[in-house]
């Protein structure tokens, strides 16, 4: 029992005063760099805080990938900000943004903001804002878009309807391939 104090007593707070210190020093790049009085040099230094700056950062939230060669059967997705299907899916969900890649395949029903079709998807789709189907694409089933975009040699049939509203939609059935 002798040997349970060390693993099992109280830290000390020099412990916790010291990672407190580490934590709380700025990154390397927030620290202002030192004079430099080559002009040659001084571009370089400034260029690559603000290279940094432009880089794209992704902020969409949660995010479900699907990978390839998986198959995820028999689930509902709720609270996923982005689906990425490489693999296969069979479910029913509700999202912002899905994106299917050309070896990806959706059977289903799904409620999204914006769908990018690169590979399949068959059963009840709801586009609450933009539909692209690309040229690898092939949508089938009962489609609501609010708006269409379809890449030559993508392919959409079944019944399609503009508008996301079930009651003010225009429906007519369509065969599609373009």
């Amino acid at each position: 029992m002798a040997l349970q104090a060390p693993f099992f007593g109280k830290r000390e707070p020099e412990t916790f005063g010291l990672r407190q210190n580490l934590t709380n020093t700025p990154p390397p790049l927030a620290r202002t760099p030192p004079m430099n009085t080559n002009p040659v040099e001084s571009p370089a230094v400034t260029a690559a805080p603000a290279a940094a700056a432009e880089a794209p950062v992704k902020t969409t939230g949660s995010t479900l990938t699907v990978g390839p060669n998986i198959k995820l059967k028999g689930v509902e997705i709720t609270d996923c900000d982005t689906l990425v299907v490489e693999g296969t899916v069979e479910a029913t969900m509700d999202s912002r943004l899905m994106q299917i890649t050309s070896a990806g395949a959706f059977k289903g029903s799904a409620d999204i903001d914006i769908a990018e079709i690169h590979g399949a998807f068959d059963g009840e789709l709801t586009v609450r804002d933009k539909l692209v189907i690309y040229a690898t694409g092939k949508v089938t089933g009962k489609v609501r878009y609010g708006k269409l975009v379809i890449e030559e040699g993508g392919q959409l049939s079944g019944e399609i309807a503009f508008g996301t509203n079930k009651s003010a939609s225009t429906k007519a059935p369509l065969q599609a391939i373009v």
